[in-house]
């Protein structure tokens, strides 16, 4: 897709369901999943399963390669959620065949620290973690780079659940082999609350799925926004307030996803979540005050 001098592409690390529609958005009823099967499935939902993308927003233009999120990575130690534990894909392989060259990449834009945003950071070289873009700066929340940092573990709230207790036990992990060696190499560049990475291209913080987690506006051609976790799940266009169960803190992830959301709907902006399998990117029209409703999804080949 084209966005003035920009071209927008996604190159895909894995796809298939997660995890039960009940676990990932516990405040959709399950009647809603039922009653909309005719545009959810195949895409969005498996069965009860909540079904996803893993997969890297690629921008090129105007002298500039970002990648906005790395997945989940090979080689990883992943306890708290084994089907991505000791993941190994073709990832760099698609890259490669999208023609991106990892030494040409400038940017890499890790919207938020979580294990599926962070994971090609880096490779395994010779028993170490080694940046994959020798040649990007990468760019990270400094609230997540705070939040997430082993040495901060005291200031993190306590788990609500056992599930909680094993994702922030996990994450000392994620950061161990995604972040801080690229802080070792001399590539991290940590920013709050507004950065901008060229002319036409704007990261804002949008807090509530993690303290520092961001978006990052293109504001070129018909305009766009790359959401991240904003959004996991497209019910969450009609529904706005329906929490997603990985959201840290649920009533600001509300707030961001509903004024988000809202001025792509109102300047007519293409949304780029960052798990959406199908068509993977949508236009938004108003719909009431509590959601919107999907006004066309992006010309991509369906997942």
């Amino acid at each position: 897709m084209r966005f003035g001098p920009y071209e927008v592409r996604r190159v895909v690390e894995w796809v298939g369901p997660i995890a039960p529609v009940s676990k990932v958005l516990p405040d959709t009823p399950a009647s809603y999943w039922a009653e909309n099967e005719d545009w959810l499935v195949p895409s969005h939902l498996d069965g009860e399963s909540y079904r996803a993308a893993i997969q890297t927003w690629v921008i090129e233009g105007a002298g500039e390669t970002i990648l906005v999120d790395t997945g989940v990575g090979n080689d990883r130690d992943r306890p708290q959620i084994p089907v991505f534990s000791h993941l190994q894909t073709d990832f760099l392989a698609r890259l490669d065949s999208a023609g991106i060259d990892r030494n040409a990449v400038t940017c890499v834009v890790n919207t938020h620290i979580h294990y599926d945003h962070v994971g090609w950071n880096t490779t395994l070289a010779d028993g170490a973690w080694v940046p994959t873009f020798p040649n990007a700066r990468y760019v990270v929340p400094a609230r997540d780079r705070e939040h997430f940092r082993p040495e901060n573990a005291d200031r993190m709230r306590a788990p609500t659940t056992e599930d909680e207790r094993r994702r922030f036990e996990g994450s000392r992990l994620v950061y161990a082999d995604s972040v801080a060696p690229i802080d070792e190499a001399g590539q991290l560049e940590t920013w709050d609350d507004e950065l901008r990475l060229a002319p036409a291209l704007r990261l804002e913080r949008a807090s509530g799925h993690t303290p520092g987690s961001s978006v990052l506006w293109l504001e070129a051609g018909d305009g766009a926004v790359f959401v991240g976790d904003l959004t996991h799940s497209p019910v969450q266009v009609p529904r706005t307030d329906d929490a997603c169960a990985f959201d840290l803190d649920r009533d600001e992830a509300r707030r961001a996803r509903h004024d988000v959301l809202g001025r792509a709907a109102r300047t007519g902006a293409t949304i780029f979540p960052a798990h959406y399998a199908g068509q993977g990117a949508m236009t938004i029209t108003p719909q009431d005050e509590s959601g919107f409703t999907i006004g066309a999804w992006a010309p991509l080949p369906p997942l």
